[in-house]
């Protein structure tokens, strides 16, 4: 008998934020594989299957454990919370899947069940902070090292991004969340919004608003998920909201009125061939590439590689392209 893992995105705890498939996958599922916590989430599901559970570290164990079990022509349901594949146990089955020689050809098969991560469960508590350009930073150095983590925060801050931090704190982990905001300060303003979320849809959900410069003074733990608003992001009546930039083209004082200079259904004036049509006049005008570079934030290099494109190939599509996203 051939056997199957597949990887269960369980969403944020409660079942009726899993998605059909997932409710499926664990029905369908002989041995179900995962973290105790998450176990216990999915509790009212297992009846008559054989359970493993495993620790908080153990992650490979839970990848061999369900690999053996597949190996032995049984369906296996591997849970992780939130998104399989975020910080989840797709990866690490993966890795131990092709250590063991697995290919997709073999006869053990694998799924992919998608779920709502972290992010996206903690955004909807708080209202609507990731409708603009966002990314996700794991402050855990277990497996990464700080350096690392680092950098991607700097990069992540001057940026703009809304950054969600996952791990943020545990017992013995207390000091990187305090680093993470030293980053975050040397480019964002002290009272950019923060929402920190803990066990965001599970029975003790906490939320906590605040800023930048009180975030670390926060309740904060392994169960949290911290997100930092960009330079546009507010606060009211207890939402926390980043505008998706409409103001940019429309003013909205003036009942959506197009602003001077904009179209709708086309790039901002400020936008790539806008802005290519700056950088040729200020070229034009005796600026430098290194002026260039100063002025605009961007590497040198890339300036001179984009004003050498021909501009017809620059000037691209002229399909309406509003609300793409």
């Amino acid at each position: 008998m051939s056997g199957k893992i597949t990887l269960v995105g369980i969403g944020p705890g409660a079942v009726e934020h899993m998605t059909q498939r997932a409710r499926e996958a664990i029905a369908e599922a002989d041995v179900v594989v995962g973290y105790v916590t998450y176990i216990k989430l999915v509790a009212d599901l297992l009846e008559g299957k054989e359970v493993v559970r495993k620790g908080m570290t153990e992650e490979l164990d839970r990848a061999v454990s369900a690999l053996e079990a597949a190996r032995a022509g049984k369906k296996v349901a591997l849970i992780s919370s939130g998104d399989a594949g975020v910080y989840g146990m797709a990866g690490p089955t993966y890795e131990v899947l092709f250590q063991a020689g697995w290919t997709p050809a073999d006869e053990v098969q694998v799924e992919v069940v998608p779920g709502a991560s972290a992010i996206n469960a903690c955004a909807a508590r708080v209202g609507a902070p990731l409708t603009h350009d966002f990314c996700s930073i794991s402050l855990s150095d277990l497996l990464t090292p700080w350096p690392v983590i680092a950098r991607r925060l700097d990069a992540a801050a001057q940026a703009d991004f809304v950054v969600a931090l996952y791990n943020p704190k545990s017992g013995r982990r207390t000091r990187q969340i305090v680093e993470a905001q030293r980053l975050f300060l040397r480019h964002r303003r002290p009272d950019t919004p923060v929402a920190v979320v803990k066990s965001a849809y599970r029975r003790r959900e906490r939320i906590e608003f605040t800023t930048l410069d009180t975030m670390a003074d926060s309740e904060i733990g392994m169960l949290s998920t911290v997100l930092i608003g960009n330079s546009h992001t507010f606060v009211r009546d207890g939402l926390m909201v980043t505008p998706r930039g409409y103001a940019n083209k429309y003013d909205i004082e003036q009942g959506g009125e197009t602003r001077d200079g904009e179209r709708a259904g086309r790039s901002l004036s400020t936008g790539l061939l806008g802005w290519l049509e700056t950088l040729h006049a200020q070229l034009a005008e005796g600026h430098t590439l290194a002026d260039l570079a100063r002025l605009h934030g961007l590497p040198a290099d890339y300036l001179a590689a984009t004003l050498a494109e021909p501009v017809e190939i620059a000037a691209g599509s002229t399909s309406n392209d509003e609300g793409e996203g």
